[in-house]
């Protein structure tokens, strides 16, 4: 490339990063257009990249979107397929740099951890403690204020070079979601608050990733400063925990003042301090200290999905083997509840 990197850097542009980069982008992918078009003259594509990387020269496309209704209603946004490889490059080198850094308690996109040890740890928590405070944040990714992020990227990327790449994906993707939130004005706001850029497009992997660099410092504030002992976040639900009602009455006001100067707010309406044993909504569960349940929202979703895919099958539409592996996919993740009857109960209309 004929220039000189700082090692962070040239880890990023290497030619083997961006191989591998470019399998992780693929994975599963390889028959979109994008994936395919980019694998034809893969070594070429590579190179070139590496030489807009290297020379300062690249600049990331244009986001395509979609919405889908499912849990909820989202707005997706696609990167073309020559970013999403820069995406990977740049996360293999930086990601466990963060890692080392995370808590233990938080289980969204991170290596050995994912929601079922969410559960898990929740219900054990669940057994030790009477109270929970469970909270979620206010459009999560679209209220993601970028100068607050890019300041805690700094804080630990001090590599111009690589937190300027950081900088530049970041910006690509500044008002993609604009439409999905209009924020509010906190302390100190003026006219320009609302002008300020904001916001991680949904379904980029460098979104996923800087949803957890942007509240590990609110994770060190409940663990450190509140002195929370039971504690533990995927993406933006958490929950907190303690063996009285007034302390977290007055936790929930200090996390309201914290997460305020990130400039993010937690729904009013399902921010109560209740007792265990009334069960706590948890990643489409309810979990109690002795037992878990399916959420109903979640068992009507299920059904509607599965004889939507039966029907697929009778069609002819789809493979026997898929229809099964939407079916045993659904088993994998109820079987973490209480959920014979409920299984049988589902399943129970399908003819094979």
């Amino acid at each position: 490339m004929g220039q000189e990197f700082s090692a962070d850097f040239a880890n990023v542009v290497a030619f083997s990063n961006l191989m591998q980069a470019w399998r992780q982008a693929a994975r599963g992918k390889r028959a979109s257009y994008g994936a395919a078009a980019f694998e034809d003259r893969l070594v070429e594509h590579l190179l070139e990249l590496q030489e807009d990387l290297a020379t300062g020269s690249y600049r990331p496309g244009a986001y395509t979107h979609f919405v889908i209704h499912e849990p909820k209603r989202r707005r997706i946004s696609a990167a073309p397929f020559r970013d999403r490889v820069v995406h990977h490059a740049l996360c293999k080198v930086i990601e466990p740099i963060f890692e080392a850094q995370f808590l233990d308690d938080s289980y969204a996109n991170r290596p050995g951890k994912g929601t079922h040890r969410a559960v898990n740890r929740l219900q054990q928590f669940a057994r030790a403690f009477p109270y929970v405070l469970r909270l979620d944040i206010v459009k999560h990714f679209p209220a993601i204020d970028h100068a607050i992020l890019l300041a805690t990227l700094a804080e630990t990327i001090r590599d111009p070079a690589t937190l300027a790449l950081a900088g530049q994906i970041l910006a690509s993707g500044a008002g993609v979601l604009d439409q999905e939130y209009t924020p509010p004005f906190f302390p100190g706001d003026d006219l320009l608050a609302l002008c300020r850029p904001r916001g991680l497009p949904i379904g980029n992997l460098t979104s996923q990733f800087w949803s957890n660099v942007y509240l590990h410092p609110f994770d060190l504030f409940v663990r450190d400063e509140l002195g929370c002992r039971a504690y533990l976040r995927y993406v933006d639900d958490f929950a907190l925990f303690a063996t009285d009602k007034r302390t977290l009455w007055r936790w929930k006001e200090a996390v309201r003042e914290r997460l305020g100067a990130l400039r993010l707010q937690f729904h009013e309406g399902s921010a109560q301090v209740q007792a265990v044993a009334h069960g706590i909504p948890w990643l489409g569960f309810v979990v109690y200290p002795t037992h878990r349940r399916v959420k109903a929202r979640k068992v009507v979703q299920a059904t509607r999905r599965l004889h939507g895919r039966y029907a697929a099958w009778q069609r002819g539409e789809i493979s026997f083997a898929e229809f099964d592996a939407s079916v045993q996919g659904w088993i994998n993740h109820v079987r973490y509840a209480d959920s014979w009857g409920l299984r049988s109960h589902v399943l129970e209309p399908f003819v094979f």
